[in-house]
């Protein structure tokens, strides 16, 4: 990769690593120079097969596997990067769920709401907090959000309010942190061409999805890997509490 982008010597932690996003987002910080720890939830063998990937770019790469929604499992995340890294530089809070059945928010049952506020909202918490106490001074910290968050989302009212929460989040975390020059910012993706998204796409839905979609195609986990890395390079050391749109032009259409 082009030196202009170079990570070198930095260390870093993508959560929800073993496919997707997360994946593409390690793999390009990888390729940058940084040396990688993966956090997910179940598939082993999934992120095994990334660190595998991560390895074979001459980085030092491992994977923690754990509910990020327990606080405990958190602190054993970031006790594996010490263990691992000298210092951590750059943490990526990628994880998360969208439920795919459309639900009212009428007929929403207290069980569902938990479930995603627990997966989306209080594993950020939980994870924000243990970064800003172990991320070097000048560090950076990108979140990965949604346009749900600022557009809302019909039936499914608790993904966006997860999302549009962490926006907040990143809006007043990012000027506690400005003293120690670490900036917070957050990608925010329209749809994306990923396995958790793909159940949305069936029946002709993708067709209108993409109709919808200024530059006419769904975002692959690349398109927004990159943002996300741009923000956490030197090239974006004056951009903080900043939600980047990164949808194709998807916002600016009915």
């Amino acid at each position: 990769m082009s030196g202009l982008l170079d990570l070198s010597g930095m260390c870093a932690v993508v959560t929800g690593g073993s496919r997707g996003v997360g994946r593409a987002t390690a793999m390009l910080l990888a390729r940058a120079g940084a040396d990688v720890g993966i956090a997910y939830r179940s598939r082993a063998e999934d992120a095994q097969r990334v660190v595998d990937e991560l390895s074979c770019t001459g980085v030092h790469a491992w994977s923690f596997g754990g509910d990020l929604s327990d606080p405990s499992a958190v602190e054993r995340l970031f006790d594996e990067a010490d263990r691992r890294f000298e210092g951590l530089d750059i943490f990526v809070g990628n994880h998360g769920i969208w439920p795919v059945d459309d639900v009212a928010m009428s007929e929403m049952s207290d069980e569902r709401w938990h479930r995603t506020v627990e997966a989306n909202l209080h594993s950020i918490f939980y994870t924000c907090r243990a970064a800003a106490r172990r991320i070097r001074d000048d560090g950076r910290i990108v979140l990965v959000g949604s346009t749900a968050g600022q557009r809302g989302e019909a039936f499914h009212a608790d993904y966006a309010a997860t999302k549009g929460a962490m926006i907040s989040l990143v809006k007043g975390f990012c000027v506690e942190l400005a003293p120690r020059g670490i900036t917070v910012n957050c990608v925010a993706p329209g749809w994306i061409d990923t396995e958790m998204a793909a159940p949305a796409f069936a029946g002709g839905v993708r067709a209108a999805v993409e109709a919808g979609i200024p530059l006419g195609r769904i975002a692959t986990a690349d398109d927004i890997a990159g943002p996300i890395a741009f923000l956490c390079s030197p090239l974006a050391r004056h951009i903080t509490g900043e939600i980047l749109n990164v949808n194709g032009g998807a916002v600016l259409v009915g």
